[in-house]
């Protein structure tokens, strides 16, 4: 199989089949970025950043991937929507949960109970510890890439994972939720060292 950057170069020519067979390579994981935020519009917020990426195809520079890329879109989707709130309101996602910002959250978690549980307690973290997370355990972005989306250096994007990892747990332990098999839900049971950056 092609890499990606030789299917964006043939779109950039005019290939359309390229474009479509580069998009469908990563819409499934880009729709599951968003189902485990806000299922109820993943459809709807997959598409938008699909769209997006037609329109700024050009743009992409290859300082990174293009998977770090189309979720830095998706990211960028996600955000746009969350501050959709009233006038005159303030949407920090620095310190506003999905709880806070979204109705009915309960209502919103999906399917697997003991999944459910993680997603409950990163859903309670600010949305910028969630995403980098998720980004960083569930999509396997490591801190370069990390880094290239929030243009920030590597080393600031592990301690910003430090943080967050032990927000985490301390909201698990919190609600006694039994750690899952997954990467993020391993990592909290690592023992942290003295001076640890991060994993």
């Amino acid at each position: 199989m092609d890499d990606d950057l030789a299917v964006l170069v043939r779109w950039r020519e005019g290939d359309q089949r390229a474009g479509e067979a580069l998009c469908a390579r990563h819409f499934d994981e880009i729709h599951r970025f968003f189902e485990h935020k806000l299922p109820n519009e993943a459809d709807d917020l997959t598409q938008q950043t699909f769209l997006a990426c037609v329109r700024a195809r050009n743009q992409f520079l290859g300082h990174a991937t293009f998977r770090t890329y189309l979720f830095t879109i998706a990211r960028n989707e996600l955000c746009t929507r969350l501050r959709q709130v009233p006038k005159g309101v303030h949407v920090d996602l620095d310190v506003s949960s999905l709880d806070e910002l979204v109705s009915s959250p309960s209502s919103q978690l999906r399917k697997h109970e003991e999944l459910a549980q993680i997603r409950a307690a990163l859903r309670k973290l600010p949305v910028e510890q969630q995403l980098l997370l998720e980004l960083h355990y569930w999509h396997d972005l490591d801190a370069a890439a990390l880094a290239e989306m929030l243009e920030t250096s590597p080393g600031t994007v592990r301690v910003r994972l430090l943080r967050a990892r032990r927000a985490l747990r301390a909201r698990l332990e919190a609600s006694a939720s039994a750690p899952l098999d997954d990467a993020l839900s391993r990592s909290l049971l690592e023992p942290e060292l003295d001076g640890e950056a991060g994993p």
